[in-house]
């Protein structure tokens, strides 16, 4: 390997960790909404899910580097998950059960994606979305999002 490679030699996303304040609520929002099992925990600081190949990490906010909170409706990270296409609604019509506010429901956007989005506890979004074919798309184009070229 020759050591002037650097990053040309990342293959692969491995871990994203969200940074909390409330590390014992975003677990459980986490295990209860996605049925996601603890895959491993350090006690009271951090928390891995297994979500497919990779894992999501829960950590206490409180390293010199982590900065301040962000303000309480300030989104810092979004991330997405992917799912059938029938599951998009299914999960819209499980966050309703569930009293979870949407910020925008099951839309099938001007890209081959059908999309859910709403906010975890600590205000960061979360999509829920599936492929669609483009035909379903052009009938329907939601106008919510235009795609830049």
């Amino acid at each position: 390997m020759n050591k002037h490679e650097g990053f040309k030699t990342i293959r692969s996303l491995d871990y994203v960790i969200l940074l909390c304040d409330d590390l014992a609520k975003m677990k459980m929002f986490y295990e209860r909404l996605f049925e996601f099992q603890v895959e491993e925990g350090l006690s009271d600081q951090m928390v891995f899910f297994r979500v497919g190949t990779l894992f999501l990490g829960l950590r206490k906010r409180g390293r010199p580097y982590d900065g301040p909170s962000l303000p309480t409706l300030s989104a810092s990270v979004q991330i997405s998950f992917r799912v059938p296409p029938e599951d998009v609604d299914f999960a819209y019509d499980k966050l309703v059960e569930d009293g979870i506010d949407v910020i925008e429901p099951p839309t099938n956007q001007d890209w081959p994606h059908r999309t859910l989005f709403f906010h975890d506890p600590e205000h960061n979004v979360i999509e829920i979305f599936a492929d669609i074919h483009p035909r379903e798309t052009l009938a329907k184009p939601s106008g919510a999002h235009q795609v830049v070229e």
